[in-house]
């Protein structure tokens, strides 16, 4: 159970003025501005559900994601995980976590990953068996038996991704911090990722928040989305009833022959070509079953397929709608 309320951070940055004189002067006499990277935030997450912590650049995500880890302390508010106040109680709340962290790597650079993975199991003081168990399960689960003896710097960025979530696993955390886990995969490494995390998930009822710009990421494995804009929560909800407040718009595509169907006024066509149409519509002033019925009823379809607004095209939509 994490339970964040009323959350406050803000950091002393130093201010940088163009000009030679003025960086002379910066070395005796600096200028300092307050950034509120947190205001006043809170929320809930339950054990076992996979939250996706979207936003800009800037938002606070990661200072947010620091905090619920121990690693910095807020300026007020409350911040609670299973029990405990992540930077008072580092150690035991350390081992209860795994942070797997995209453009950052737990793996020791130029040692084999094994080796990395035995460094680990003595800082998480992880029992011999319980080890041997979840390291057999992680490499055949995430498919890295042939790549466990080779050093970090030799491995593909995918090969490496799914090595550093095994380390993050080996000490059977309850609660699990991605940061960006895809960046930069290929679509084969990417899927295998997101299966392996939904198998998790569903087996071991691990706790998942997620950290991503990639949308197929939160399509694919989240159900709830928080929004986080400018320090402070904007919205918190589930995913496909987010879909439907944000647009009504569907889009039928359709495969027929010989007549094509004919369009109502208020539909829009978005792509059309002999044998194939698409054809976008409001669900809100008709029902899909009744322009399904309208489009077949003079046309011989072939295929016909409906389809809503997909995450990327919904988070764009809150970010203009929120301004951020």
């Amino acid at each position: 159970m994490i339970k964040v309320k009323n959350i406050s951070k803000s950091f002393r940055v130093s201010v940088r003025q163009a000009g030679f004189g003025r960086a002379v002067k910066a070395l005796f006499s600096r200028e300092y501005s307050i950034v509120h990277a947190l205001d006043n935030i809170s929320f809930e997450i339950k054990q076992g559900e996979m939250v996706g912590y979207i936003g800009p650049n800037g938002a606070g995500k990661s200072t947010t994601i620091k905090i619920m880890c121990g690693i910095l302390r807020p300026d007020s508010g409350e911040c609670v995980i299973n029990g405990r106040i992540p930077w008072k109680d580092r150690k035991n709340h350390a081992r209860e976590i795994g942070v797997v962290f995209g453009q950052r790597s737990q793996l020791w650079w130029d040692v084999p990953v094994i080796d990395s993975f035995e460094l680990i199991r003595d800082i998480y003081r992880v029992d011999m068996k319980k080890y041997r168990k979840n390291l057999d399960a992680l490499v055949e689960q995430l498919d890295i038996g042939e790549i466990i003896k080779t050093p970090a710097r030799s491995l593909s960025l995918g090969q490496r991704m799914r090595c550093e979530i095994a380390a993050s696993l080996l000490h059977s955390p309850d609660i699990l911090f991605l940061d960006e886990p895809t960046i930069g995969l290929d679509a084969v490494s990417k899927i295998a990722v997101r299966q392996f995390i939904r198998k998790l998930n569903s087996e071991k009822k691990t706790t998942v928040i997620l950290t991503t710009h990639d949308m197929q990421d939160i399509e694919a494995l989240t159900e709830r989305i928080i929004l986080i804009g400018r320090g402070k929560i904007l919205l918190d909800s589930d995913l496909q009833g987010l879909k439907e407040r944000i647009s009504t718009l569907k889009t039928l595509t359709v495969d027929y022959t010989g007549l094509a169907p004919s369009i109502k006024s208020g539909w829009t066509v978005i792509n059309h070509r002999e044998g194939h149409i698409t054809i976008q519509f409001d669900s809100q002033k008709e029902s899909v079953s009744e322009v399904i019925a309208q489009v077949t009823k003079n046309t011989a379809v072939r295929d016909i397929s409906v389809n809503g607004i997909s995450a990327e095209e919904m988070v764009a939509g809150l970010y203009t709608e929120y301004r951020i």
